[in-house]
């Protein structure tokens, strides 16, 4: 074998070593990425989807099997995630700190967008703000940490009815109502649940003066590892500033940052 040639264990000899290292690592993570995603795949499936020759897949595969991450099943002798991987996951405090994981990307965030960044989860019939960031812009902004604000009129608190079960937002709605908070306050059941179902199909939440006067936000979806919606991250600002142009120009930067915490929390989506 000549120097930087691979043996077949994936590892490098010579110069080749750090290189050749990385790579497997990286091929062996997507495998295992691949096999959450799907559940289960067989060596052709990773070989085309990772883009190497179904020798360099096997061996792969049964790397990964001789540590019990991988196994076989009975289909037909498809990969699928092993015990090995719940071992490696209990040393994994069992409660990722969402807010911890959020505050990086929200920072980055405020900075960019110039804007004051909520992060919320439900409590009881109200959404509560866990963490914020705020630009120099926003600054003088009120602090919205520790705030329980109604569902209904916020677009975090739209994000949180649009993707909870039926049967607990009709109980969340019954309990609280739709109070009139502004003239731009939706107290319709109806119009609401029209604007929940248009928000499971673009991702994106808004409130245009329908919590406060001169106040306007947008939201999207923060998932953990199962992919259930477990807190919303939003933006707002003045309505002179952070008009429909606005928020519209800033849409997919925002569902990115909520994708990126997603990820942060385990979601593999």
């Amino acid at each position: 074998m000549s120097n930087g040639e691979q043996n077949a264990t994936g590892r490098g000899t010579s110069r080749g070593d750090s290189q050749g290292g990385v790579q497997s690592v990286d091929r062996a993570i997507t495998v295992l990425e691949i096999l959450a995603r799907e559940g289960h795949a067989g060596v052709s499936e990773v070989a085309a989807e990772i883009g190497v020759h179904k020798s360099t897949a096997f061996r792969l595969l049964a790397a990964l099997e001789e540590r019990d991450l991988v196994e076989q099943n009975t289909d037909r002798g498809k990969y699928q995630l092993a015990f090995g991987i719940l071992r490696l996951a209990s040393a994994i405090p069992t409660r990722i700190d969402m807010a911890r994981q959020a505050q990086p990307i929200m920072d980055d965030l405020a900075l960019q967008f110039d804007e004051t960044i909520n992060l919320a989860v439900v409590r009881e019939h109200y959404a509560v703000n866990v963490q914020q960031s705020r630009s120099t812009a926003a600054v003088a902004s009120q602090n919205w940490v520790g705030q329980l604000t109604p569902l209904h009129a916020t677009s975090s608190g739209k994000i949180l009815l649009a993707y909870m079960p039926d049967e607990q937002r009709d109980s969340i709605l019954d309990q609280a109502g739709l109070p009139k908070l502004t003239e731009n306050t939706v107290t319709s059941r109806k119009a609401l649940l029209d604007q929940l179902a248009e928000v499971r199909e673009t991702g994106l939440a808004t409130a245009f003066e329908e919590l406060e006067v001169g106040l306007n936000a947008a939201a999207t979806a923060v998932r953990d590892h199962t992919g259930e919606v477990v807190g919303a991250l939003s933006a707002s600002g003045p309505a002179y500033r952070y008009d429909k142009a606005r928020i519209k120009s800033t849409e997919e930067d925002l569902k990115l940052a909520g994708s990126r915490i997603s990820h942060r929390m385990g979601w593999l989506g």
